[in-house]
C-alpha cells in the first residue's frame, strides 16, 4: 500500500507527539519509518509552513518528506500529487481528517483514511497484541551461548 499523509494532521492524533514540539516532524518521520519497516509501503508525508529556504523534498529511509512552503499548504500539495498520479492514484491511500482532502482523494479514486484511523494502525503495529509476535531484535550472545557454539564448530573441523 502507498500513502500520502497530511503530516501535521496526523501528528495531533499520535500519543507522544504534539504540534508544539520542536522535533514533531522528525518524530513522525521516525514513526513512519518504523511503520513501513519490512514492507513495500511507499510513504510520502506532507508538512506545510516551511520557510522558503527549507521547502523541498527529502528522503528519510522509507519516508519521502515534502516540506511545503508557507505560501501554499500540505492539502494543496496532496491534491496536486493526486492529479499527477492520474489513474495510479487508485493505488494510494490519502491520510487526512480534512474533509476537502478526503474528497479530493475520492475524486482521484484513491482511498481516504482519517488521521485517527491511521494513528490506530501505527499504534497497533507498534504494540502487537498478545497473539502477535514482535519482530525479534538482534541481541548479543551470552558467554554460555558462545561457548556452546564453539563446541559445535570445533566438532566439525575441516578435513
Amino acid at each position: 500500500m502507498n500513502y500520502l499523509i497530511d503530516g501535521h494532521n496526523l501528528i495531533g492524533k499520535l500519543p507522544g507527539l504534539e504540534l508544539s514540539m520542536l522535533d514533531d516532524e522528525q518524530g513522525l518521520i521516525e514513526l513512519l519509518n518504523r511503520f513501513g519497516q519490512g514492507s513495500r509501503h511507499r510513504l510520502e508525508v506532507y508538512f506545510d509552513g516551511a520557510p522558503a529556504w527549507q521547502a523541498g523534498v527529502r528522503s528519510f529511509g522509507k519516508v519521502r518528506a515534502h516540506f511545503v512552503s508557507a505560501s501554499s499548504s500540505a492539502d494543496e500539495a496532496i491534491r496536486i500529487q493526486l492529479a499527477r498520479l492520474g489513474k495510479s492514484a487508485s493505488n494510494w491511500v490519502v491520510v487526512s481528517s480534512d474533509r476537502s482532502v478526503q474528497a479530493a482523494a475520492h475524486e482521484a479514486h484513491a482511498r481516504a483514511l482519517s488521521a485517527e484511523d491511521f494513528a490506530n494502525q501505527i499504534q497497533a503495529r507498534k504494540n502487537p497484541t498478545a497473539g502477535e509476535k514482535e519482530t525479534p531484535k538482534d541481541q548479543p550472545l551470552s558467554e554460555a551461548e558462545v561457548n556452546e557454539w564453539l563446541k559445535v564448530f570445533k566438532g566439525h573441523k575441516k578435513k
